[in-house]
């Protein structure tokens, strides 16, 4: 492609302003990605895909439409410019759509400080099947390993550009490179299977592949011979690996357009006590080498640090403009898109405050307990919080993992459950959800 991306979102502007669009916005994504599979030390799949995708949104009065193609001659941008105009003319009025003043633009938009992209050299497929094959094998060597139902090593960079009619003009580039693996213990009826994986910007910030195949092969046999437990009221302890599903929900109820909507449970809990005293949640968008960094957001505000809650505190929601604007609030710099579709809010990077004692030292708090490392569905009221997922895990007896369980519910209401975590010491820093195990006191375990 001799034109770069920002040439063809320019282009892609200059069209949609010639077919009668009072303003507009264009996004422009060129990536590469690679995926090998392995099985019984052989290879199983290949993939490897790459191409250009670029999307248009234009605005005619309060009117906007979306309209994206993979294809980047003039002749196909053009007509994508033509044909989005005409669906804005023909879409219902919405006041609060719009771009951003250009008065609220980032102005630092180099993104070398956060060292998203690896320079050294793609990896090669045979590079990445010998990654995949050595997870298999430790994950194999693990005594009670029965097979690894999947063993996969992946690699892929991306480069963006967006830019608008308002004067923003910006582009960055990511890479990505991990491996994940997946066992099988036990035999017949009474097989149980676990995983493990890591993934990083940098090749150099990987685990290692023994360590996540063997990893994997531990956690699947420590799982088998799983019992019921009985059904009551119990202290549950979300381990690390899954508990930022658990913040996650507070994240999806404090979203600008769960809120704009009215159908959140925490749409009347600003400013006030959601967490403990002296926990905060933190969004930090300028983490180095961390997937979800990013100078700007996708409509080109700056993005900040900023506390979501504040020693317990609610303290503001996560907003793009056009939710803003419903609320009457400023944009939190957190719109997110792809080429197809406006933007909408999310969060970046999140980092939970950690307590002082670890996982082990609330287990020997809480003496009996279940100690949850899997959840299978969910059932979430929005409107209330009520909260209901089937789980597995370990139980809990005399402060120790005593053996696995599984077939569990877990009840109780997300209002309540979350003023009563008490955080670990375990959080894994290099993630870009830097969340601890979590306690949570008296939770209703639907068992036998």
């Amino acid at each position: 492609m001799t034109r770069t991306l920002a040439d063809l979102t320019h282009e892609l502007l200059d069209y949609a302003r010639q077919s009668g669009a009072d303003a507009a916005d264009a996004l422009a994504v060129d990536g590469t990605s690679m995926t090998i599979d392995v099985r019984a030390g052989a290879l199983e799949n290949a993939e490897r895909s790459e191409g250009v995708d670029i999307g248009v949104r234009v605005f005619v009065g309060n009117r906007q439409a979306c309209v994206s193609t993979s294809d980047t001659r003039s002749d196909a941008l053009k007509t994508v410019a033509e044909r989005a105009v005409q669906m804005a003319r023909l879409a219902p009025e919405d006041p609060y759509c719009g771009l951003a003043d250009p008065a609220q633009l980032a102005t630092e938009i180099d993104s070398a400080a956060l060292e998203l992209f690896d320079p050294s050299e793609e990896p090669a497929p045979a590079e990445l099947q010998d990654m995949a094959q050595r997870a298999e094998a430790a994950g194999l060597s693990v005594a009670g390993v029965e097979q690894v139902i999947s063993a996969s090593a992946g690699y892929s960079n991306r480069a963006l550009h967006l830019a608008a009619t308002n004067g923003f003009s910006g582009g960055y580039r990511r890479s990505d490179i991990g491996m994940s693996c997946v066992a099988l213990a036990g035999k017949g009826g009474k097989m149980e299977r676990d995983a493990d994986g890591d993934g990083r910007i940098f090749r150099i910030d990987l685990r290692s592949a023994e360590d996540i195949g063997r990893t994997a092969g531990e956690r699947a046999v420590a799982a088998l011979n799983p019992r019921r437990v009985k059904t009551g009221a119990y202290p549950v302890i979300i381990d690390e690996r899954v508990s930022s599903t658990l913040i996650g929900h507070l994240l999806s109820a404090t979203n600008g357009a769960m809120i704009a909507r009215g159908s959140s449970w925490a749409r009347q809990l600003m400013d006030q006590q959601v967490l403990p005293d002296g926990i905060s949640l933190i969004e930090n968008p300028h983490r180095a080498r961390i997937s979800g960094s990013k100078m700007f957001d996708a409509e080109g505000l700056p993005t900040r640090k900023r506390a979501i809650v504040e020693n317990g505190v609610l303290q503001n929601w996560t907003l793009d403009l056009a939710n803003a604007r419903k609320l009457g609030l400023e944009s939190t710099g957190s719109a997110a898109r792809g080429t197809s579709a406006p933007p909408s809010p999310s969060v970046t990077n999140l980092e939970l405050t950690q307590g002082t004692k670890s996982r082990e030292d609330l287990m020997k708090e809480i003496g009996t307990g279940f100690l949850i490392n899997s959840f299978i569905g969910a059932t979430i009221n929005p409107n209330t919080g009520d909260y209901s997922r089937g789980a597995s895990g370990f139980w809990i007896e005399n402060g120790e993992i005593a053996y696995p369980v599984n077939e569990v519910t877990v009840a109780g209401n997300l209002i309540d459950m979350l003023k009563k975590i008490t955080p670990a010491n375990d959080a894994r820093t290099y993630l870009s959800r830097v969340i601890p195990s979590l306690l949570v006191e008296g939770l209703t375990l639907a068992g036998e």
